[in-house]
């Protein structure tokens, strides 16, 4: 099987776009996307009408949350929670009607997935070995995917309880195999690894072995940055686009 695993979109149509082609031409089994399809971004209607049509799985992050009233904005910068009253303000009923539907963890074809982590599947990053470590004692299958951090991550937990890897830069690729395997695809709609690329992760799966490719694809941040401006939102969110910070 072959899988593009997809997450943190935040509502970056041009982002998403240039992502679906690029898992078109690649012709992935299915899509599954990791959460945070909105927020911060100036085209939620759309990002989530795709998603909706296309993903196999799609799990409920944070902002996502936050845009349907389920959790407060206190938590949230101030930035961050100027767009999500925007979203919320914003949404359209079906649109809405999704999200509501949605988990932050999931499990999919043997893999278990988690917007955050398992320990906290809507707030934790996955950005320290205690964290992975955390992730990789409290669930069972051999491959674990997480989003949230919109940091693209590789790490491998060996038979000796060896764990190897960090982070996994664009057009790397890893050999899924012995041991267990926490995966973070990146951030499609916001990237902050200081490549302003969408992101995305290929995963070609045979059992519990396969290899997991690390894309990223330039795409028109300009229109971006010009729809965030239009709708008033927040310069930073608009800037920080062309630094993938």
């Amino acid at each position: 099987m072959r899988v593009a695993v997809l997450s943190d979109i935040h509502a970056n149509w041009h982002a998403l776009e240039a992502v679906l082609a690029d898992v078109e031409s690649e012709g992935v089994d299915e899509i599954w996307c990791l959460g945070d399809v909105v927020g911060y971004g100036p085209q939620p209607n759309r990002c989530v009408q795709e998603i909706r049509d296309r993903a196999a799985i799609c799990l409920m992050g944070n902002h996502d949350l936050a845009s349907v009233g389920r959790v407060g904005l206190d938590d949230f910068s101030g930035d961050a929670a100027a767009s999500a009253t925007w979203t919320a303000g914003e949404l359209e009923p079906d649109a809405r009607a999704f999200l509501e539907g949605l988990e932050p963890c999931g499990e999919r074809d043997g893999a278990q997935l988690f917007h955050g982590s398992p320990r906290d599947p809507v707030w934790e990053y996955i950005l320290s070995e205690s964290a992975a470590r955390a992730a990789l004692s409290q669930t069972t299958a051999s491959l674990l995917l997480v989003g949230h951090s919109h940091i693209p991550i590789a790490l491998q937990l060996s038979p000796q309880d060896a764990l190897a890897g960090g982070l996994a830069k664009g057009g790397s690729e890893v050999t899924i195999g012995e041991g267990r395997w926490l995966l973070n695809p990146g951030s499609v709609g916001q990237p902050r690894d200081g490549d302003p690329r969408a992101a995305y992760l290929l995963l070609d799966r045979v059992g519990e072995t396969g290899s997991a490719r690390f894309r990223r694809l330039p795409y028109p941040v300009e229109q971006t940055q010009a729809e965030i401006r239009e709708h008033g939102l927040p310069e930073p969110l608009a800037t920080r686009l062309a630094d993938g910070e």
